[in-house]
């Protein structure tokens, strides 16, 4: 019986690192990309390897489309099939729309939308062949209760909502569910300046009174992954009630 295999972007800190141990925890062999800390994927993939799970990584980034097709031809040659994709890796180009510069904007869509678009059209062809997988992408609750600041993020994490649903529709007549899982507030590096900040007026907007760990977000995707069998073009909320003011 073959292991199963799952691909996570952005998979060396923060949510990503979350989502790859939850998955080797639960016995899948697990490819991940990193952009830039090598040290720091390294150091990720040691842990799954700990655990007695296969771990492939490799430097990709998901804005740029010939990074995206290297990156999966790697990781088609080291595992014989891909089961689940977890696009994750995203940034955040935050500011106003009016102030914000083009490149900006571009950056924050071509990574967020188009490279989650075009993860998914890597992973789609073995898929439908297997006639079996499962695709998770990591919106935002920026997506539905965008903050000053976010047009772009917002925008493009509405999106990737949509392109959910949209393919959750193509591909269900070959057994492919796609669902997204849209965090709060999580407790990351990315987020850290911010929780700086404004930590206790954020806080004061949560109906549970704490920001998210990575692991509380990776619980929801490996939900969705192994247990949500009849879910398909669904967005999850994980965000601990968060209210806008």
């Amino acid at each position: 019986m073959n292991l199963k295999t799952a691909v996570v972007t952005g998979g060396s800190r923060g949510i990503g690192k979350a989502v790859v141990l939850a998955l080797a925890e639960a016995g899948y062999q697990v490819a991940f990309s990193y952009v830039r800390d090598e040290a720091a994927a390294q150091a990720v993939r040691d842990d799954v390897e700990k655990m007695g799970r296969a771990c492939f990584t490799a430097q990709c980034d998901v804005g740029d489309a010939h990074s995206i097709t290297a990156f999966f031809a790697q990781v088609e040659q080291r595992f014989e099939r891909i089961d689940l994709l977890v696009n994750n890796a995203g940034i955040t180009r935050d500011g106003l729309l009016a102030t914000l510069s083009v490149e900006a904007i571009s950056e924050v869509i071509q990574t967020n939308l188009i490279g989650t678009l075009l993860c998914c059209r890597q992973v789609m062809p073995g898929m439908m062949r297997q006639r079996q997988g499962c695709i998770i992408n990591l919106s935002s609750v920026a997506a539905q209760k965008p903050g000053k600041g976010q047009s772009s993020y917002a925008a493009a994490k509405g999106g990737v909502e949509a392109l959910t649903r949209a393919l959750a529709v193509e591909l269900a007549p070959r057994n492919i569910r796609v669902n997204a899982v849209a965090p709060g507030i999580v407790s990351t590096d990315m987020t850290a300046a911010l929780l700086d900040l404004h930590a206790q007026e954020v806080q004061s907007r949560l109906l549970i009174k704490r920001f998210a760990l990575p692991a509380d977000i990776a619980e929801a995707v490996l939900y969705l992954a192994e247990r949500a069998t009849y879910v398909t073009g669904e967005v999850l909320s994980v965000n601990g009630g968060l209210k806008m003011p």
